[in-house]
């Protein structure tokens, strides 16, 4: 069973489309409240998208559609088709647990297990099937070394994950994403609790893995944005106002209402 890395045959042929989701007329409805507008968007293969925008404008919640995390919150409603490497993964044939192992995700606050190091990172491959110890040990050591923390815990990693620092244990929840081996990495604010120390770690995480991954970030920080991402998307009250080349967006606009944003007049 393989984990350590992504699928790279499904991989080979996405390159012909360089598209990893592609949302068409997506609306999310919190009862009768309309959350996110109709968007259409495409995310490109290994690359890294953010996703900016004031607070409430539907950033977080356009990211869970992509695994279906919309699903778990009682009276939401998406409508409008979402592909996942060109499936529909609103199909009946769709299964969760194999949609969710394909497209990661890794939350706002950090939330290890209160297992060991180890289990952590082992737990999603168990679940699938891989009970064979040398392979765990495998998938372990790749994935924390893949996450730059293998150095820092290879000795403890009986050790309870909850006596980890804040930035290590962001990190080692990424290590437990790709250890089951998705070709899509989702980061809903993922240094945002952290300290400028530990959050410059992940930026450079990010920057690494994105030959291996395609990666959508959700950030407040537009300079996190700036430094990270090559494509940046703007919404504003669940819209769509403008999806571009991030240093393109920074620097040269389309919209009026995305150069007021990043010149900070409002947000």
């Amino acid at each position: 069973m393989e984990l350590m890395k992504p699928q790279v045959i499904e991989r080979a042929a996405l390159e012909e489309t360089e598209t990893a989701v592609l949302a068409t007329g997506v609306e999310v409805w919190y009862g009768p409240a309309r959350s996110v507008h109709g968007i259409d968007l495409r995310i490109p293969v290994r690359r890294v998208t953010a996703f900016i925008g004031p607070s409430g404008c539907g950033k977080s919640t356009l990211l869970r559609c992509f695994n279906r995390m919309n699903d778990l919150i009682p009276d939401c409603r998406v409508k409008g088709r979402i592909e996942v490497h060109g499936k529909d993964i609103h199909a009946p044939e769709t299964a969760l647990e194999d949609l969710r192992r394909e497209v990661g995700m890794v939350f706002q606050k950090s939330n290890p297990f209160s297992k060991s190091i180890y289990d952590n990172v082992a737990y999603g491959p168990r679940v699938h099937g891989q009970s064979e110890r040398q392979q765990l040990d495998g998938i372990v050591e790749t994935c924390l070394k893949r996450v730059a923390l293998w150095d820092e815990v290879k000795d403890r990693l009986k050790s309870s994950a909850l006596d980890l620092s804040g930035g290590q244990q962001q990190r080692l929840c990424i290590a437990r994403a790709l250890a089951v081996g998705p070709t899509v990495l989702l980061m809903d604010e993922p240094a945002s609790a952290l300290d400028p120390r530990s959050t410059s770690r992940i930026e450079d995480l990010i920057t690494e893995l994105r030959d291996l991954y395609t990666i959508v970030i959700v950030t407040h920080n537009m300079q996190q944005a700036a430094r990270v991402s090559d494509y940046t998307a703007f919404l504003y009250e669940g819209n769509l106002i403008e999806f571009n080349e991030t240093r393109r967006l920074f620097t040269k606009p389309e919209h009026a209402q995305t150069n007021d944003y990043i010149t900070g007049r409002f947000g």
